[in-house]
């Protein structure tokens, strides 16, 4: 991955960020990531927030333009649309929901065989990670102080499919919960649907 790309993954990845911190995580100069910076802004993939978090002169945190994270794989998104509403027509809302039921059993029967040698709950969540990696979705996982976990999805490649049948990740919750077992919770604290920029599980030993 070249310096270029490397930005707009860092920008995908964590957020919006300013020239100093990015500068810091590209092993640039800041005037070498401000350059950077301007040719994406250029091309209109990424634009930038004025951010007052602190007393005096405000931030500058650049972030991905509706452009710069359309480079990132969406998995033929026209296609998925156009079969969702070729199922619609041909089959009603109770076919698209078949559909989608097998779909969701087929992803926990999957997710259950990258979880199978996993013992402790972080071994688990992990290997629930590295599924949803292969998947497109751009997974970390991050431990909190309090001992919890988070699942962080920093992209949705059925983004366009989700946003117009929203079933495609309605029961995730309840899929990660079943898959990691009783002896934690799972919740959703950050959902793209709902205006976030990625979604953010939360997953606690009980």
């Amino acid at each position: 991955m070249n310096t270029a790309e490397h930005t707009l993954f860092l920008l995908k990845t964590r957020g919006p960020q300013t020239a100093q911190q990015l500068a810091a995580l590209l092993d640039l100069t800041s005037m070498g990531a401000r350059k950077q910076l301007e040719t994406w802004q250029e091309k209109g993939m990424v634009t930038f927030a004025e951010v007052a978090d602190k007393p005096g002169r405000p931030s500058r945190r650049w972030l991905l333009t509706q452009a710069g994270h359309a480079r990132f794989p969406d998995r033929h998104a026209e296609l998925t649309l156009q079969l969702i509403d070729q199922v619609r027509t041909l089959f009603g809302e109770a076919g698209l929901d078949q559909l989608i039921g097998s779909r969701e059993a087929a992803s926990e029967r999957d997710y259950r065989q990258h979880l199978a040698s996993s013992r402790t709950l972080p071994e688990r969540v992990q290997a629930l990670v590295q599924a949803r990696s292969s998947e497109g979705y751009m997974a970390e996982l991050e431990q909190q102080e309090d001992g919890s976990l988070l699942l962080i999805e920093n992209h949705c490649p059925i983004c366009a499919a989700a946003r117009q049948c929203q079933q495609f990740c309605r029961s995730e919750l309840d899929i990660f919960q079943r898959v990691l077992g009783p002896d934690c919770s799972v919740g959703r604290v950050e959902h793209l649907l709902a205006g976030a920029r990625r979604c953010v599980y939360v997953i606690k030993s009980i």
